[in-house]
């Protein structure tokens, strides 16, 4: 980069602040939005260094002008990032989707206020709580607050002045019992907003104070012989505490605080997000974020964490999340080690883990060529290849008890068996059981015949078996000039332990990762073809061996034989005027014989 250039100029004048820094291009297209504590240092650092990932390689030679914006703190540098990358959508920023269509719930700002869920937030003085992830959670919480208390429906404009003029008449709802009659003035304006008050405290989480009510009520019901009422009391009661049980998880202490945990993988994060009130988990939600510029765990958490609290307007001062990160200095971070805190950020980590698996099995479905590139990423970072290994093989010896050595090569492209490409071999140079002289062959016929016919290498070879084996297999790729240009790796019995050549350290798999999932499906399907293919040369061996020790039967009646009857047990069973029409007289003779009087 020339001394004067532009760039340069705008790097050495950065000032070292906290703020945020656009990226365009020659065009002005704007490239990436990011934030920094000190932009000049942040930003620098862009070009100072050697980046490992291809995509931030690319980003660094586009970029022809810098701006930014200077802001007082990291909380505000946090909200701009997050405000600029949802406006401009930038091509190597991940994408935050601004989802406005969440359901809410509304306390009308009127006389005697209506409860209702609605999808639109007008500013005229109503209260709204929420958003809900879910309109179940929301027709839930309305089915309780309707079972508990008597709200009006109506959408009248109930003024003192209309109501005392006797302009409405009280409707089936009051017949039914689920509404008292403000409409007539049955019911006080005090006395409903007692009940409003309540329904507050309900979708904040606190229901101690609505179940302390109702006891009392129960109570004075109860001393004043008024059984039928105290039932009906005791009824809304059982309900409340029925719904409280669902939802409290942890200690009722615990209040006013959001969870954030993330799982993430080669090509996207999933951040899981618990708000918690009075020891009750009030709301749920699980963000997916597409990684871009292979973004670490803290990167992708603190995004978005900043756009959760936005888009589910959360006032809390403190977090729980599974590690540190920068939020400003408004927001307390905890990161839990024990006790009932430790419990909730495990249930989030659980609960974006679920999510995780879930979208899995639905992109298997959906969308398998988006299944199929993580896997490849996965499999490409968990076994530190130098590329994805879209096609891999790997071959299995079947030598049972010494006998008919064979050996079997699976072959996988994208994640999936590709049985056409299957091969067996029957072991030709080596004399009795020698596992290691087996693979030394059959490795080296494969990619010899392969070398041959000009056909495409896989990127990676797995060896059913340990050390030995693999260094089987080595020789062989040496001899063809193939080592180090196709990656091998050896499974030993215990299938996690995966030896790489030179390496006496076996690299151990997550029991439960996609790879090794892979990985011992490949080895299954070896083991299964390897073992069939033996099977059948068994059988045929000892079949033919048998019809060969008849006297004066040759290998042309043989194949006359078993075309006709399919099988061996079949001619042993056969009757002589049976054989005698497929292989003429003398012959059945000798066959039916040999069968009949042992």
């Amino acid at each position: 980069m020339m001394s004067d250039s532009p760039l340069e100029i705008q790097l050495k004048t950065l000032p070292e602040q906290p703020g945020v820094y656009q990226y365009y291009n020659s065009e002005g297209t704007i490239l990436y939005v990011g934030k920094a504590k000190n932009l000049k240092k942040r930003v620098s650092s862009y070009f100072n260094k050697t980046h490992d990932n291809g995509k931030t390689r690319m980003l660094v030679k586009k970029i022809a002008t810098i701006k930014h914006i200077v802001v007082e703190t990291e909380t505000d540098a946090l909200l701009l990032e997050n405000n600029l990358i949802k406006k401009y959508q930038p091509r190597y920023n991940v994408m935050l989707k601004d989802d406005k269509s969440y359901p809410w719930i509304c306390i009308k700002n009127e006389r005697f206020p209506r409860v209702f869920s609605t999808r639109r937030v007008i500013k005229d003085g109503s209260e709204y709580f929420g958003p809900y992830t879910s309109m179940k959670t929301v027709h839930t919480l309305l089915d309780l607050i309707k079972g508990l208390y008597h709200l009006r429906t109506c959408n009248f404009h109930l003024s003192e002045e209309k109501i005392d003029a006797g302009k409405y008449k009280v409707c089936l709802e009051y017949h039914l019992g689920n509404c008292k009659g403000p409409c007539e003035g049955l019911e006080t304006e005090a006395e409903y907003n007692e009940n409003i008050k309540a329904i507050k405290e309900i979708l904040k989480g606190n229901f101690k104070d609505s179940l302390l009510q109702f006891k009392t009520q129960m109570k004075h019901y109860a001393a004043m012989m008024q059984f039928e009422d105290a039932q009906k009391i005791k009824e809304k009661i059982e309900v409340l505490e029925n719904y409280q049980a669902k939802s409290t998880i942890v200690n009722p202490k615990i209040s006013n605080v959001d969870v954030f945990s993330i799982v993430s993988d080669e090509t996207y994060g999933y951040v899981n997000f618990l708000q918690l009130s009075y020891g009750s988990i009030i709301r749920s939600h699980t963000l997916e974020i597409k990684k871009k510029l292979d973004e670490t765990d803290e990167e992708l958490l603190e995004l978005a964490i900043t756009e959760i609290r936005q888009r589910f307007h959360s006032k809390s001062k403190e977090i729980y999340v599974p590690f540190k990160v920068e939020l400003g200095e408004n927001i307390k971070v905890t990161v839990p080690q024990l006790g009932d805190k430790k419990h909730i950020l495990d249930l989030s980590i659980r609960n974006a883990k679920y999510y995780r698996m879930e979208r899995f099995k639905q992109d298997k479905i959906v969308d398998p060529d988006r299944h199929a590139n993580r896997i490849m990423a996965q499999m490409k970072a968990d076994l530190r290849l130098h590329e994805e290994p879209r096609h891999i093989e790997c071959f299995d010896n079947s030598n049972i008890q010494g006998t008919n050595p064979v050996a079997a090569c699976v072959v996988f492209k994208n994640g999936k068996p590709s049985k056409n490409d299957y091969r067996h071999f029957n072991i030709k140079t080596v004399e009795g059981p020698d596992d290691f002289a087996s693979m030394e062959e059959v490795v080296y016929r494969r990619y010899k015949r392969m070398l041959d016919e000009e056909q495409s290498l896989p990127q990676l070879i797995i060896i059913d078996g340990g050390k030995g084996q693999l260094s089987s297999a080595l020789k062989s790729l040496e001899a063809l000039h193939l080592r180090g240009k196709i990656a091998i790796i050896g499974i030993a019995k215990r299938l996690e332990e995966l030896y790489y050549p030179n390496d006496p350290i076996p690299l151990y798999l997550d029991k439960k990762s996609e790879t090794l999932k892979v990985i011992q499906q490949l080895r299954n399907e070896a083991h299964r073809f390897g073992i069939e293919h033996h099977r059948n040369k068994r059988s045929k061996s000892a079949l033919n061996t048998e019809l060969e020790t008849i006297a004066g039967v040759g290998e042309k009646t043989i194949v006359d034989l078993l075309k006709h009857f399919k099988s061996a047990k079949r001619i042993a069973n056969a009757k002589l005027d049976e054989l005698e029409t497929v292989v003429g007289v003398s012959r059945a003779e000798k066959v039916y014989n040999y069968y009949h009087n042992k």
